[in-house]
C-alpha cells in the first residue's frame, strides 16, 4: 500500500516513515498542508496520514478540501489534541478515523489495515491462485496451507501481482507501486525480490507461478501452477 504522511514535526514524520516501511508500506512524506494536497491530487494512495496543527493550512482544512475536490481514499488525523469536539469536527470534515499523540504504532498500524479492509471490495482481500492463498488485509500468505514468511516488500510485490493474475506487470510499475517517490536506485530492485519470492513461494512446491514477461515484466498464473 502506498501511504501519505503529513506532518511538520520532522522527527515524527520519520519515524513514521521508516516504522511504515517496515510493515512494508511505500511512504510517501511531506511537511505542511499545501504540498500534501499537491501531492495526494497527483499521485494514486491507498491512506493518507494528515496531522491537524500544521502551519499555514491546517489539517481539517486540508481533509476538508480534499473531499470537496472528490479525493476518496481514507484519511487518518493525528492530533496532540484529545477532546470529543476535536474529534467529531476532524471526523465531520471527511476523514475515516483519529488518532490521539501519543500513539501506539501497533495501534496505527492496525487502524490502516481496518481502512484498507472497508475501502476495499471483500473479494479482494484474499486471493486464491491454485493452492497459493494471499490474504491483504492481514498480510499472510500460504501455499498448500503452509504458511510462508515473506518481508514487507515481498508480500507487497506479490499482492500486486495477484490483483491482476495473467496480466504482464512492468518493473517500472512494481517499482512505483511498491517503493516509495525517495527511491533513486536501480530497477534490478525488483528482480531482486521477484527471485526472492520465486525462493519462497514456488521453488520448494514445484511451481513456477511467476513467470518473467519480455520486455522487463512479471505476471503470476491464475491457476497457481
Amino acid at each position: 500500500m502506498r501511504v501519505l504522511v503529513m506532518d511538520d514535526d520532522m522527527r515524527l514524520l520519520e519515524l513514521l516513515r521508516q516504522g511504515l516501511r517496515a510493515e512494508g508500506y511505500a511512504v510517501d512524506t511531506v511537511p505542511d498542508g499545501l504540498s500534501g494536497i499537491q501531492r495526494a491530487m497527483a499521485e494514486a494512495y491507498d491512506v493518507l496520514i494528515i496531522d491537524v496543527m500544521m502551519p499555514g493550512m491546517n489539517g481539517y482544512k486540508v481533509c476538508a478540501y480534499l473531499r470537496s475536490a472528490g479525493v476518496r481514499v481514507p484519511i487518518v488525523m493525528l492530533t496532540a489534541k484529545d477532546g470529543e469536539y476535536d474529534e467529531a469536527e476532524g471526523l465531520e470534515t471527511g476523514a475515516d478515523d483519529y488518532l490521539v499523540k501519543p500513539f501506539s504504532f501497533v495501534v496505527l498500524n492496525a487502524r490502516l489495515r481496518a481502512l484498507v479492509r472497508r475501502a476495499r471490495p471483500e473479494r479482494e482481500l484474499v486471493q486464491h491462485l491454485g493452492d497459493l492463498e494471499i490474504d491483504v488485509a492481514a498480510k499472510r500468505c500460504r501455499r498448500a496451507g503452509v504458511e510462508i514468511a515473506l518481508t514487507g516488500r515481498e508480500f507487497a510485490i506479490l499482492a500486486l501481482l495477484s490483483e491482476v493474475p495473467d496480466t504482464a506487470v512492468s518493473k517500472t510499475a512494481i517499482l512505483e507501486a511498491v517503493w516509495d517517490t525517495n527511491y533513486e536506485g536501480s530497477l534490478n530492485i525488483v528482480e531482486v525480490h521477484i527471485s526472492a519470492l520465486r525462493r519462497k513461494i514456488d521453488r520448494p512446491f514445484g511451481r513456477r507461478s511467476i513467470e518473467t514477461v519480455p520486455g522487463g515484466g512479471y505476471r503470476i498464473r491464475s491457476d497457481g501452477n
